[in-house]
């Protein structure tokens, strides 16, 4: 993958092409402990050892499909079977044969929720897409399958947005709207629209960017609702009293600002001489807002997880995903701004992952950390996901568009 020569000329940096591609191997190599024939990926724990009572979820078994479809493409020695694995679980023991879609998760001793997930769809449609470009087997027919069910069941055309959770059987939806697989939607659609060349998938990128960042996120000082009413009406307080829910939490997520920050610019580079300009701007805002009050704002190195609505701190531990994004957003921003102080960021938050995350002797990276560095599981255990920590090597070193395993196919081909 080629190198971003903005990024490297702007500040003297040690993690360079060199260091990043490392880093990919690294934790390419260590995933594959995770995968698990015939049912998809595992969860992993600080030692990556399986979680043995752990479920297999359909989220985490996609992540690590769309990293190895990522990993064959860099000639991996054994992503594409990682990859194959993957996408053999997705269409068989984690698919949903009687009513379609997907299950939340498959386990010996427990049995999968009755409801549906738009994050786990998301993260089906990616997965899908990057294993189409790896020329996995399976894989058109799983994107086929996947782009159906998101069209029929999860995209509400009138909202511009996706619904959150839908009962087994597609009779009930939930009245829960949220950011979170909205979010995860919008990657999802930027790739799967590189892959089909069907510009519908960009087009409702762009809308669902619009609403929750331009319109919701810009009207309320930048501060991002994520938990809205089957009217998308915001509802601030929701999970005031769970404050560090993994995947709802109370108040304003600061990895998610950082995180919409960098798929703001993905949108603007996918749509070129079309796209609105305040992409741009609302990535810059949306950064900038994660700096002022999330970075060291307890006074101690690194982002918190959460804000309430005066950006008094509410959570605290650090979260490796968290961090990850960061790298990424100042990367892209740099890529787009040309400004220096995005350069000397990235080498600040990369220090920051050096010192307190990335472990050099189990491997991986660290899920979780106190403030002051030390071990912690209060929202994460183990090391499930190397997903956040590898984009975080290659967004770096790839353009904005198309989405990275299209990148990668192309550059192959040069």
């Amino acid at each position: 993958m080629g190198s971003n020569p903005d990024l490297h000329n702007m500040a003297d940096t040690v993690y360079d092409d060199t260091w990043l591609r490392n880093e990919t191997h690294r934790l390419l190599d260590f995933g594959i402990r995770s995968a698990q024939p015939g049912r998809g990926f595992s969860w992993l724990d600080e030692r990556g050892n399986v979680s043995r009572d752990m479920p297999v979820y359909t989220w985490l078994t996609c992540r690590m499909t769309h990293v190895y479809s990522i990993g064959a493409l860099f000639r991996h020695s054994r992503a594409s079977d990682m990859a194959g694995i993957g996408v053999d679980a997705l269409r068989t023991t984690l698919h949903d044969d009687e009513h379609g879609g997907w299950f939340t998760f498959v386990s010996d001793s427990q049995e999968s929720p009755e409801m549906k997930d738009a994050y786990d769809q998301a993260f089906v449609l990616l997965a899908a897409s990057s294993a189409v470009v790896a020329d996995i087997p399976g894989a058109r027919e799983l994107l086929d399958d996947a782009t159906s069910v998101f069209d029929e069941h999860w995209w509400d055309q009138s909202a511009e947005l996706v619904v959150d959770r839908i009962s087994r059987d597609w009779t009930k939806t939930d009245a829960y709207r949220g950011a979170n697989a909205n979010m995860h939607t919008v990657e999802a659609l930027l790739a799967v629209g590189d892959v089909t060349g069907d510009r519908v998938h960009h087009d409702r990128a762009l809308a669902i960017t619009r609403r929750l960042v331009h319109e919701f996120t810009r009207n309320n000082a930048w501060l991002m609702p994520e938990h809205f009413d089957e009217n998308w009406t915001p509802q601030l307080e929701y999970n005031k009293e769970l404050p560090a829910d993994v995947f709802r939490p109370y108040g304003v997520t600061i990895g998610h600002l950082l995180e919409w920050s960098r798929l703001c610019l993905h949108v603007h580079a996918t749509l070129g001489d079309s796209a609105p300009h305040w992409l741009v701007t609302d990535a810059e805002a949306l950064f900038d807002l994660a700096m002022e009050s999330g970075w060291c704002a307890d006074q101690l190195p690194g982002f918190i997880y959460t804000m309430d609505w005066q950006r008094e701190p509410v959570v605290v531990t650090r979260l490796h995903w968290v961090i990850a994004e960061a790298i990424s957003a100042a990367a892209a921003l740099n890529t787009v701004t040309e400004d220096a102080k995005y350069a000397r960021w990235y080498n600040t938050f990369w220090d920051y992952a050096e010192t307190h995350f990335i472990d050099r002797v189990n491997g991986s990276w660290h899920h979780e950390r106190t403030p002051e560095g030390g071990p912690a599981s209060t929202v994460w255990s183990g090391k499930p996901d190397i997903y956040h920590a590898l984009q975080a090597t290659l967004i770096p070193r790839a353009p904005l568009a198309p989405s990275l395993a299209t990148a990668l196919s192309m550059e192959r081909k040069t």
